[in-house]
């Protein structure tokens, strides 16, 4: 493993927007406008080529800049660059098990409020939601395609630990035992979502986010966010 003290900066230094430490930088701002990464809490990844981006741990994420950024190198899991004052993400075991498991190109990690509080409302080991617009920018890896309008889509949820990359074997084992899932949800804590690439992670994240919200709301009215489909009188 390479040296605390190595700051390989042609890693990470780029005028490219699209660079990947570059997107860490303006997603997280955007993540945090948009108040799913609070405090210096949830994170990203990106796989590209060979490395593995992560933003670093402890940092407030929109105040991250491109030389905060560690890089792993995917084969080997050993990091390339590690910036000499900063730790990596509690996060990452994580975000790996999403690239080695489902050959993802992004693993997004939010405390989203409405994503805690379907956990909330969720007593079971999954959360779902049917009939709703939204549903159909969510990929099922079974069909090759996506879920449709009056699919039932479900997401497991695993319960949280006081540490978390002690999450690493449960998110596994959700990724195992529910091949057409692309996300995870950590109850009290918020969701884990992956895609094949940045764009697509992104993408699902806000869908997710979305039909959390709206399903919090179905709830408050009395609603059941995954029942048939009513017609008002």
């Amino acid at each position: 493993m390479m040296s605390q003290g190595n700051s390989r900066e042609e890693l990470v230094i780029s005028e490219d927007p699209n660079h990947p430490a570059n997107l860490i930088c303006s997603l997280c701002k955007n993540f945090y406008s948009l108040g799913w990464v609070t405090g210096t809490g949830g994170g990203i990844s990106i796989r590209h080529e060979s490395h593995v981006y992560l933003a670093p741990s402890g940092v407030q994420k929109e105040r991250i800049n491109a030389r905060d950024i560690f890089v792993m190198d995917f084969p080997t899991k050993t990091y390339l660059r590690r910036p000499p004052s900063l730790k990596p993400s509690a996060c990452t075991p994580l975000f790996m098990a999403s690239f080695t498991k489902r050959n993802a190109g992004a693993c997004i990690h939010t405390h989203s409020q409405a994503a805690v509080m379907c956990t909330l409302l969720s007593k079971g080991s999954t959360w779902s939601i049917a009939n709703v617009e939204q549903i159909k920018a969510i990929p099922r890896p079974s069909t090759g395609g996506y879920y449709g309008f009056f699919d039932k889509l479900v997401i497991p949820i695993i319960e949280n630990t006081a540490h978390e990359e002690d999450l690493t074997e449960r998110l596994g084992k959700a990724i195992d035992e529910y091949p057409d899932t692309c996300a995870v949800l950590v109850r009290r804590h918020g969701v884990y979502v992956w895609g094949d690439t940045v764009w697509k992670a992104k993408t699902q994240a806000e869908s997710l986010d979305y039909l959390f919200q709206l399903a919090v709301e179905m709830v408050k009215l009395g609603m059941d966010p995954a029942g048939p489909i009513t017609v008002a009188e």
